[in-house]
C-alpha cells in the first residue's frame, strides 16, 4: 500500500513541476520584452501592424509615416502593402477612420506682463 501512495505523490510532484514549468515558459514573451531581448524584432513586427491597421483604416503610407514617426518607415510600408494584397484578393472594403480633430486651443493673450514698469 506504501508504494502506491509514494507513486501517486511522485505523479502528483511531477505533474505540479511539468505545469509550473510550462507557465514559466508561457511568459517568455514577457520577459523578453521587459529585458529588451528581441527589441527590433518587436519594433519590426509592431510597425508592420500599424501598416496594416493604416490601410485598413484606408489611409494611404504616407499618412501612417506622419502619424506614427518613431515607427520604421520600411516595416509600415510592408505591413501596409500585405495588407493592401490580401484585402484585395478578399474583396475586403476598408474602414474609413473616424479620429475627430482635438479642438484648437483658444489663442493665447499677449503674453502677460511679469511685472509693471518700475517708476523712477
Amino acid at each position: 500500500m506504501r508504494s502506491t501512495d509514494s507513486s501517486n505523490t511522485l505523479s502528483v510532484l511531477r505533474l505540479l513541476a511539468l505545469s509550473v514549468a510550462l507557465l514559466a515558459l508561457a511568459g517568455c514573451d514577457q520577459v523578453t520584452a521587459t529585458l529588451g531581448l528581441n527589441e527590433a524584432q518587436l519594433k519590426d513586427t509592431e510597425a508592420k501592424a500599424i501598416g496594416g491597421a493604416c490601410r485598413h483604416a484606408q489611409r494611404g503610407p504616407e499618412d501612417c509615416y506622419t502619424l506614427n514617426p518613431k515607427a520604421a518607415k520600411a516595416a509600415v510600408f510592408e505591413g501596409w502593402r500585405e495588407m493592401d494584397q490580401y484585402m484585395r484578393e478578399n474583396n475586403i472594403e476598408g474602414s474609413p477612420s473616424a479620429i475627430a480633430k482635438p479642438p484648437e486651443p483658444p489663442p493665447r493673450r499677449a503674453a502677460a506682463r511679469a511685472s509693471p514698469p518700475a517708476e523712477n
